[in-house]
């Protein structure tokens, strides 16, 4: 029957080694980070990225513009290999006309399925180019989660790397202090007596 004694790296003893404490400490430690360290850097990097895609998001609106345009050339029915309900859009031939009352003609991103003669959604730069649509609010979010769920994942596996190279570390100094420990006392233990 195995027994377990909890807590024998923190306790004085005759087989504990410097290296096990160092262990224990760096257990320690490593539990810290992941339970507090890893939750900061993914809610830091999030609130960055949050605080950035608003601002882009915002400066594309003050830039961009929308237009109600009325499709000339149809998307296609049929979309290739769609895996999820998400909606996606391709390129076809659009008409508008502008304030002052002259028709431009431009391809611009439709959804799928648009018809000929279907009034769609334009987005316009400044120079009158047709440009993807500013991110929406929820973008934006989406975005932040991804990369505070990216920084949260990288700084845990950077903290159990370090704690693996650590582990490393310490079993071979261990095994080494153990070696010279036996060097000391084999000798007297396999001595052969008369």
């Amino acid at each position: 029957m195995r027994t377990r004694v909890r807590g024998w790296r923190w306790r004085r003893g005759a087989l504990r080694r410097r290296s096990d404490v160092v262990e224990a400490w760096t257990v320690l430690v490593v539990a810290v980070l992941l339970v507090v360290g890893v939750p900061l850097a993914g809610a830091a990097a999030g609130r960055w990225a949050h605080d950035d895609a608003r601002a882009v998001a915002a400066a594309q609106r003050a830039e961009r513009h929308r237009v109600r345009a009325e499709a000339v050339g149809a998307a296609p029915d049929m979309l290739p290999a769609v895996r999820s309900g998400r909606q996606h859009a391709y390129r076809a031939a659009v008409r508008w006309t502008d304030p002052a009352g002259e028709v431009h003609t431009a391809r611009a991103r439709v959804p799928a399925g648009t018809r000929r003669g279907d009034t769609v959604d334009v987005w316009l730069d400044s120079r009158g180019r047709t440009v993807p649509a500013p991110p929406s609010r929820g973008d934006v979010r989406q975005h932040s989660l991804a990369v505070g769920a990216c920084a949260a994942a990288g700084t845990a596996a950077l903290v159990l790397l370090g704690h693996a190279v650590v582990r490393r570390v310490a079993l071979g100094r261990r095994l080494a202090e153990w070696e010279r420990a036996w060097a000391r006392t084999g000798p007297e233990w396999t001595r052969r007596r008369a």
